[in-house]
C-alpha cells in the first residue's frame, strides 16, 4: 500500500477527508530479527523489567491497540489472541510484516532518531518497508559518546581540549545532513538546568572529568548544556525528551516547565524547540507553545499509551496549544505495530475530537480540515523545511 493510502487506521470522517500523508517527525528503526513472545511483548510498555508475576505486557492499552489494528493486516481478526497473531508474524517473518503494517499507516515521512542501541532499521529502511522517506534525527547524547570514543580514560588538559573541539566539529558536521537534533537531558540529569551556555573553561573541566572517569554515560549537567547549545547554533530544531518514559528518569524531573528559563534564554536563537511526549504534563507543554513563538509540542508516545482515552488526552493538548504547534509522531520503537498503533490512534482521535467540536458548532467543517493538515504534516513540513511540503499554506 502507498503512503499516501489512507490504511486501515482512517476513520469514516470528513474531517479527515484529504488528509496527506502524515509527517512522523519522531521515531525509532524497528529491530530486523523475529522477537520471541516475551522480547515482543516488552516494546509494548516503558518497563525495563519484567511483568509482575502471573501478568502481561499485553493487558495494557498498547498491547490491546495492537491486538485492534495489526491483526487485519496480517489476515487475522481484530482482537485475536497474542499467542495467533505471534504465530502468524513468525509465518511472514520480520521483514514481510514491517513492509505489510508499515506501509498501512499513512505515514509519507520517518524522521528517525538513530540514537539508541541495538539492530534497529536506519531513516532509509525503515522509510522504504512503509513507501515513504526517511531523515535522520541526531541524538546528541550519543554523538558525545562516539566523539568521547578516542579520548576515555585520558584527563589531561589537551585531551579535554581536544574533545571539546572534535564534538563541537562533529555538531556542525551532523547538521549538514540531519534534519533537527535530540536531546535526553531529562534521563541524564532532569531539565532544570542552567539555561546560559558554559563558558569554555566550564567545558573543559567537565570534559577532563568525564574523560578522566573513563567517558561513561554522560551524565554532566555542564556538557549537557554545552551540547543544546552547540545544537541551538547549528539552527536545526531541537527536540527535548519531556514526560515520561522508561525507568532510567525521574518523572517530577521531566516536567517541560522546569525548561522556562531556557525557552527563554533560546527565544531569539531562531531555534525551534519541539518538547516531546509531554504527558502528564501535556497541559504545560501546551502552555509552553503557546506564549512562546520558537516552542512546539509532540503528542508522540502519549497517544500509544492511553489507547482509547486518545481523544480526551488530544483534547487537552488542543486546550492552550495553537494550532499551528501540535505536531504527530509516534516514537514507535522496535515494532512496526507501533507505527500502526501510533498512527491509529492518532487518527480516531483527531477525527473524534474535531468532528464533535464540528458538530456542535464551535469549528467550521472546512476549518477542522485545515486543523487536521496542519497537525497530521503541515506543522511538521514548515518546522522541519521538508523539501516539498505545503507547510507555509497549511499553517495559515
Amino acid at each position: 500500500m502507498a503512503a499516501d493510502a489512507p490504511g486501515p487506521a482512517a476513520p469514516d470522517s470528513a474531517v479527515l477527508d484529504g488528509l496527506p500523508p502524515l509527517v512522523d517527525h519522531h521515531c525509532h528503526g524497528v529491530v530486523r530479527y523475529a522477537p520471541d513472545p516475551g522480547t515482543f511483548a516488552g516494546f509494548l510498555t516503558e518497563a525495563d523489567r519484567p511483568p509482575a508475576a502471573g501478568t502481561s505486557y499485553f493487558d495494557t492499552q498498547t498491547g490491546f491497540a495492537v491486538r485492534r489494528w495489526c491483526p487485519p493486516l496480517l489476515d487475522l481478526p481484530a482482537h485475536c489472541p497474542p499467542e495467533r497473531y505471534l504465530a502468524r508474524r513468525g509465518e511472514l517473518g520480520p521483514d514481510a510484516t514491517a513492509r505489510r503494517l508499515l506501509s498501512a499507516t499513512g505515514i509519507g515521512v520517518y524522521l528517525v532518531d538513530t540514537g539508541l542501541p541495538g539492530d534497529l532499521t536506519g531513516p532509509a529502511e525503515t522509510a522504504e518497508a512503509g513507501g515513504g522517506t526517511g531523515r535522520e534525527v541526531v541524538r546528541l547524547e550519543a554523538l558525545a559518546d562516539r566523539t568521547a570514543a578516542g579520548y576515555r580514560g585520558d584527563g589531561t588538559a589537551d585531551a579535554a581540549e581536544e574533545f571539546a573541539d572534535a564534538l563541537a566539529r562533529a555538531v556542525r558536521a551532523a547538521a549538514d545532513t540531519a534534519v533537527a537534533f535530540k536531546s535526553v537531558a531529562a534521563y541524564r540529569h532532569g531539565l532544570a538546568l542552567d539555561p546560559r551556555p558554559p563558558g569554555p573553561d566550564a567545558v573543559r573541566t567537565a570534559a577532563r572529568d568525564w574523560l578522566a572517569a573513563g567517558a561513561p554515560r554522560l551524565a554532566d549537567p555542564v556538557l549537557l548544556r554545552h551540547l543544546i547549545w552547540l545544537a541551538v547554533a547549528t539552527g536545526r530544531p531541537l527536540q527535548l525528551h519531556t514526560g515520561f518514559g522508561d525507568p532510567d528518569l525521574r518523572l517530577d524531573h521531566a516536567d517541560p516547565t522546569l525548561l522556562t528559563d531556557l525557552v527563554r534564554a533560546t527565544a531569539d536563537t531562531g531555534t525551534d524547540l519541539v518538547l516531546l511526549h509531554c504527558y502528564p504534563y501535556h497541559r504545560q507543554a501546551a502552555y509552553l507553545a503557546g506564549v512562546f513563538p520558537h516552542v512546539h509540542a509532540d503528542v508522540g508516545l502519549t497517544l500509544t499509551h492511553v489507547g482509547p482515552r486518545a481523544p480526551a488526552v488530544l483534547a487537552e493538548f488542543l486546550e492552550l496549544a495553537p494550532f499551528g504547534k501540535l505536531l504527530f509522531s509516534t516514537d514507535a520503537y522496535g515494532l512496526p505495530e507501533l507505527y500502526v498503533v501510533g498512527s491509529a490512534l492518532f487518527r480516531t482521535a483527531l477525527a473524534e475530537v474535531l468532528g464533535a467540536w464540528t458538530a456542535s458548532g464551535a469549528w467550521s467543517a472546512a476549518d477542522a480540515r485545515r486543523v487536521a493538515g496542519m497537525l497530521a504534516a503541515g506543522n511538521a513540513r514548515r518546522v522541519y523545511g521538508l523539501d516539498g511540503g505545503d507547510g507555509e499554506e497549511a499553517g495559515r
